[in-house]
């Protein structure tokens, strides 16, 4: 089932059009999952100024979307999402899943942004200097982009465009996923163990033959059928 990627400016009204989209989808009978800051329960002024938390919180978004993607639950990703890596991330996992996806950027003048945050509850609020680092940070998603198509860009007024969304993400035949969009397979945990002791029996047969092996003659290692001369 589909990915969809929210975007925009700090307190731009993402968290509206989000809860907005999942009762929608909801009423139409589709299962939900929603994705976002609030559900990793962070505190936004110490997580976005922070580049260790905050690329964890990146981490666990991701990883609630490769959770919950399926062919029974659309994901809905709300947060600020304003690296386009990040964005890019989010494709490849839409795509790894054989899913479609979509972003809804949400468009809003920094001074209507900074006067909805000003209204929020205290501890809900940017601060006014992480306001502004975020504002500066933003990275707007551009439709010529494959991560960041289709794109629904939305002013704080505009009706959600409910039907072209459902179109995009159940009417469009999913990407199939690549080699630059799969999964690479993960080492075992003792691959660096293993590839030594297998390199050690092989220096001790080596050794262990050489008093007793004419100049030329092959000799058998361990884990191989084959003799080397």
């Amino acid at each position: 089932m589909p990915l969809v990627v929210l975007c925009g400016f700090p307190s731009s009204g993402k968290t509206k059009r989000a809860t907005d989209l999942r009762d929608k989808l909801e009423a139409a009978g589709k299962s939900v999952h929603l994705a976002g800051d609030e559900q990793c329960n962070v505190d936004r002024n110490i997580c976005y100024a922070e580049p260790r938390k905050e690329k964890e919180l990146r981490g666990a978004l991701k990883a609630a979307a490769e959770r919950h993607i399926s062919k029974d639950c659309v994901v809905i990703v709300d947060s600020p999402n304003y690296i386009k890596g990040f964005r890019y991330e989010l494709y490849c996992v839409a795509r790894q899943h054989k899913a479609t996806q979509c972003v809804i950027y949400c468009m809003a003048p920094t001074e209507q942004c900074r006067e909805w945050n000003s209204s929020r509850p205290e501890n809900r609020r940017y601060s006014d200097k992480l306001f502004d680092e975020l504002v500066m940070r933003f990275e707007e998603p551009e439709s010529r982009n494959r991560w960041d198509s289709p794109l629904f860009s939305l002013l704080g007024d505009d009706d959600l465009p409910f039907g072209d969304i459902s179109e995009a993400l159940f009417e469009r035949k999913a990407k199939r996923p690549n080699q630059s969009t799969q999964a690479q397979p993960v080492s075992s945990a003792t691959f660096l163990h293993d590839v030594d002791r297998s390199t050690q029996d092989v220096n001790m047969a080596i050794m262990k033959s050489q008093p007793t092996c004419a100049l030329g003659e092959c000799i058998a290692v361990p884990g191989s059928k084959e003799t080397f001369c």
